[in-house]
């Protein structure tokens, strides 16, 4: 019998009956690979037997049991502890954490009481031990270690053990003798990580699968494979850096906004519960184009420091980078201070920095970009006792933000005395625990430099 091939998109999984140069569907160079058709080797796998359908309201209203780990950050961005029969997705840079950070919940879970079964594909047992006894203090009765990566043997271990947490480090070193494809192609990624979600889901197990990024930042391997499962965490920060920010871009059994806040250390990742005093620690004195801004995480407030630059461009075309900031927005604000407040800055070119490898997506971070950007051009620094928030408009208006009350609350808990905010947000009753703090409204960009100034 004739085995039928296709050319598979390594980069998003699109499939074509011949070879081309570029994928017609995400439109990557030399992504196509040639790979066997996959003959729906899930089905030859007994996961379980099939549920019968039941009626909704027959269904109690029970609340779901969760594995609290004790790490509160981590708990907090899976939504309370981890739910059994969840599988969660890790992702992140190479070396950022994602191992250390697998191991160090299942050392956590094992002290518990919790059966967890850690399935290392890239490292040996003994390699894991050592990490496993830097990180942890306790005994860990409860862990079991296995260097395997054939996906039947990790079938027969987890029906064999019935474990409460089991970990796939990692998913592309996986693979099942049923596709000919080789460990990490797309169809080997698909194939085990919907065989591995099903037994997961009929036997209760919290299943963790880390998964490796391509050199864009996204996730390798198909993107179903972030549709199939409950939660999906990525690891943000620089590689070289101490500071890790662990967030959910997506969380069945939670909130989307939380984010844990973490730092590398010898003995492995440690909380940080106070992130704003972190990020502000090493904040200059009288150094221009350095703003605060008390940004919204979730339900958290966190006071971020952006960093301003503006020189004069020594080639025909100005750069406009930024670190932390979406660089569009950044265009968008510079003509807003070119067209509207009549700054010279076609010239010039602009960096923008967020301290701490923190990515802000709050538009109420925008009013402190484009003073942070006045500040730096005309190099005269801002009070260093002032915050400054609210989203800039294109007529250069200040829009209000939302929970004025919970950001000015904690700049007032770290010693801040002014607070720059939209003139709207003064229209609404704010909930201030202390009065230290002085509230000034304004109504357009020019009116928020000249309070400053």
């Amino acid at each position: 019998m004739k085995t039928k091939t296709l050319f598979v998109c390594q980069d998003c999984g699109a499939q074509s009956p011949r070879w081309a140069g570029k994928c017609a569907n995400c439109d990557s160079w030399n992504s196509l690979v040639e790979e066997a058709v996959v003959s729906s080797a899930s089905r030859r796998i007994k996961i379980a037997s099939p549920e019968e359908p039941v009626l909704l309201a027959d269904i109690g209203a029970t609340e779901e049991k969760r594995y609290m780990t004790g790490v509160n950050e981590f708990d907090g961005v899976m939504g309370g502890g981890i739910v059994p029969g969840a599988v969660t997705l890790i992702g992140g840079d190479p070396g950022i954490g994602k191992s250390t950070l697998a191991l160090q919940i299942g050392c956590a879970l094992s002290e518990k009481g919790a059966k967890v079964l850690y399935v290392s594909g890239e490292e040996s047992i003994k390699q894991t031990n050592m990490r496993a006894q830097r990180l942890s203090t306790g005994e860990n009765k409860s862990l079991y270690i296995v260097n395997q990566v054939d996906l039947n043997v990790i079938i027969e271990y987890i029906n064999k053990m019935n474990p409460n947490i089991v970990v796939i480090d990692s998913i592309q070193v996986i693979y099942s003798p049923e596709i000919s494809s080789s460990p990490g192609s797309v169809s080997q990624v698909r194939e085990c990580s919907a065989i591995l979600t099903r037994l997961a889901k009929s036997k209760g197990i919290a299943l963790f699968i880390i998964g490796h990024v391509t050199k864009d930042g996204m996730l390798a391997g198909p993107r179903v494979l972030e549709h199939i499962v409950d939660t999906v965490l990525y690891f943000e920060g620089e590689r070289y850096s101490t500071y890790r920010i662990l967030r959910a871009t997506k969380n069945r059994f939670g909130s989307t906004n939380e984010i844990g806040v973490f730092e590398m250390t010898s003995t492995g990742l440690m909380e940080v519960p106070n992130p704003s005093e972190l990020f502000l620690s090493e904040r200059p004195h009288g150094a221009s184009g350095s703003v605060v801004v008390p940004v919204m995480e979730g339900t958290r407030p966190l006071l971020v420091e952006v960093q301003g630059l503006v020189s004069r461009s020594s080639f025909s075309m100005v750069r406009h980078k930024a670190q932390g900031f979406d660089t569009n927005r950044l265009s968008l604000l510079v003509a807003v201070l070119e067209k509207r407040l009549g700054l010279n800055l076609q010239d010039k070119d602009i960096f923008l920095n967020v301290v701490g490898g923190v990515k802000v997506v709050d538009p109420a971070a925008d009013l402190a970009v484009v003073v942070a950007l006045a500040s730096a051009l005309l190099d005269k620094p801002m009070a260093f006792d002032t915050v400054i928030l609210g989203e800039v408009g294109l007529s250069s208006e200040v829009r209000s933000v939302s929970q004025l009350a919970l950001r000015i609350n904690e700049a007032d808990r770290l010693g801040f005395k002014t607070c720059i905010v939209p003139k709207n947000n003064l229209k609404m009753k704010l909930d201030l625990k202390r009065n230290n703090i002085k509230v000034v409204g304004v109504e357009t960009v020019k009116g928020a430099i000249e309070a400053l100034t």
